[in-house]
């Protein structure tokens, strides 16, 4: 069953699971493999609440000597749709982005995995329905991906990815492509859909001009 949130159904507290690379957007899927015991109770914990909600996070690069956060403040919360436990003793879950939040304490309580106040008002779009943008060339954009995953060497259903719709195929790229962490958080922080593709296609277009500059040195 499809639920639907307000602002006011999300809780104030909840788990964050700070994972450079990993990338869960407003109503996309994202896979992940829990191993670590404090990871393996934070998912356990987060199936006894109502919600199930785990807060992906990106982890920024701070010099040691610095007293800046090891965390980006913006990030996405995800709801636990599926679960399997493997023989070996990980969790195989699924999360569903349910909106993106922003940091507003990081607790210090007795749990083995990090837990932090949260705010959600700035981001009450994420949770209606689905983006749409208009100005969407997707012949356009298609000819242009194919091209970035020839010269990375990547696999994708190209079928699927034509009969997408333009949220899905965004958001999805956004997460499988090798984007650096960095720019995940820039496409997490795009304040729309159309943002988010521009950006993607700004990311493929520097990508290819660099593989392309690289080739030439090498000649």
């Amino acid at each position: 069953m499809k639920r639907i949130y307000s602002v006011s159904d999300l809780p104030s507290t909840i788990p964050i699971f700070p994972l450079s690379g990993a990338l869960v957007l407003p109503r996309a899927l994202l896979p992940l493999n829990i191993f670590e015991p404090r990871y393996l109770q934070m998912v356990e914990d987060a199936l006894k609440t109502e919600h199930r909600l785990i807060g992906m996070v990106q982890e920024r690069e701070v010099p040691a000597n610095m007293g800046d956060a090891p965390l980006h403040q913006i990030g996405c919360a995800g709801r636990i749709t599926s679960f399997t436990e493997t023989e070996s003793g990980h969790y195989l879950i699924s999360l569903k982005g349910i909106s993106r939040y922003r940091i507003s304490e990081c607790l210090d309580d007795s749990a083995p995995y990090l837990q932090a106040n949260v705010d959600w008002a700035d981001f009450s779009r994420d949770l209606g329905g689905e983006e749409d943008d208009e100005s969407f060339n997707r012949p356009r954009f298609l000819a242009q991906l194919e091209l970035y995953f020839e010269a990375n060497e990547l696999q994708t259903d190209w079928d699927s990815l034509k009969d997408a719709g333009e949220e899905l195929l965004i958001n999805s790229l956004s997460i499988m492509c090798p984007f650096s962490s960095e720019e995940r958080q820039a496409l997490l922080e795009s304040p729309c859909l159309k943002t988010r593709r521009e950006m993607i296609s700004t990311l493929i277009e520097f990508s290819m001009r660099s593989n392309h500059s690289d080739t030439g040195k090498m000649q």
